[in-house]
Order: structure tokens, then C-alpha cells, then sequence
């Protein structure tokens, strides 16, 4: 089953409505192409306002994907990783125990990374 990217074809999407159905998906097939919408759909965005940092419209979509992940169990935050090549930005591959997760947050609230 294809999983369509905004299938009611709004102007604006929460991430919630964008990132939600990508946590579902199993399929590889299914993943390329509701990425590839999902790269398109920032692409017309960035060409109506560029980004200062020069990120690409496939880099933002891995960052927010993998940061979306991070909220799912573990299998989920794995096959994304997979499915779509994204990472957390923060902790990559690894799922942090909440311990970890609040002194990372620490360190880069001290930090000039954020």
C-alpha cells in the first residue's frame, strides 16, 4: 500500500502530518516515494525563500525525520534510519536512557550549539 505524502494537499502542514505516516511505513518502495514527496514539498519552500546555511531540501527531510523518530520506541527509530537514511540530529543511532537524553540537553543548552 502506497502511503501518500499530504493527501489532502494543504499549503501548510503540521510535522505531526507530515512525519506520523513515515513512522508507519515497513515497504522500502513505499519509503522512497513518500520521501521523494516529502523532498519536493520542502524544495518549494526553499526556492521561495533560501536557506542561510545552504542545507538541501533531502537534508532537512533526514534531520526531521530522525529527530521525529527519536519520540518512537526503538524498532521505530531503527527502521527509519534504514528506510530513509535519518539519524537524530543529536544522539544518531544510539537510543539514550532518559538520563543520558537530560545531560546531552545540558551540555548543548551551555553550549553555542542551539
Amino acid at each position: 500500500m502506497k502511503t501518500q505524502f499530504n493527501p489532502e494537499n494543504k499549503d501548510e502542514l503540521t510535522y505531526g502530518e507530515i512525519l506520523s505516516p513515515a513512522m508507519k511505513i515497513t515497504d522500502p518502495e513505499d519509503a522512497k516515494q513518500y520521501f521523494k514527496s516529502y523532498v519536493n514539498w520542502i524544495q518549494k519552500y526553499l526556492d521561495k525563500e533560501p536557506r542561510t546555511d545552504n542545507k538541501t531540501a533531502e537534508q532537512i527531510a533526514k534531520v526531521n525525520l530522525g529527530y521525529f523518530a527519536g519520540y518512537y520506541n526503538n524498532d521505530v527509530q531503527k527502521r527509519v534510519e534504514q528506510l530513509f537514511g535519518a539519524i537524530h540530529p543529536i544522539f544518531g543511532s544510539s537510543v539514550p536512557t532518559p538520563k543520558e537524553a537530560f545531560e546531552k540537553g545540558k551540555k548543548l543548552g551551555k553550549s553555542n550549539l542551539i
